[in-house]
């Protein structure tokens, strides 16, 4: 018998306790607020560590998360990423945010030079 059958079947005869299955349950927009609070970051604090930190001349940050503040994706643009690989323009943003990344879920750079930003920018 295929091993795969095998599992279907044991996984059809689970059951799930339902005084444990509250302990699974999705967080409230409260327990959000206290998540993001704790962690201390912010979208404001990012912004403002990578304008300091890397000079950047445009830093635009979405929280994906729905307002727990565990993911984030940012724009940034930065005269540093000039002559520089993807993959070295996203360690030089995720060193000068090491303990901000370290503290949430999920974080997307998008980094670009100021004049690949002025062809690329939303009109």
């Amino acid at each position: 018998m295929d091993p795969r059958h095998t599992l279907y079947k044991t996984l059809d005869k689970m059951t799930v306790d339902p005084e444990s299955s509250a302990a699974m349950s999705a967080r409230t927009d409260q327990e959000a607020a206290n998540a993001q609070a704790s962690s201390g970051v912010t979208p404001e604090g990012i912004e403002q560590k990578l304008r300091e930190g890397l000079g950047a001349e445009y830093v635009e940050i979405a929280d994906l998360s729905g307002g727990c503040g565990q993911m984030y994706e940012a724009i940034i643009v930065s005269p540093q990423f000039s002559k520089k690989t993807t993959l070295a323009r996203h360690r030089l943003v995720n060193a000068t945010l090491k303990s901000e990344i370290a503290a949430i879920h999920a974080w997307t750079p998008k980094c670009h030079t100021p004049e690949e930003w002025e062809k690329k920018k939303p009109q």
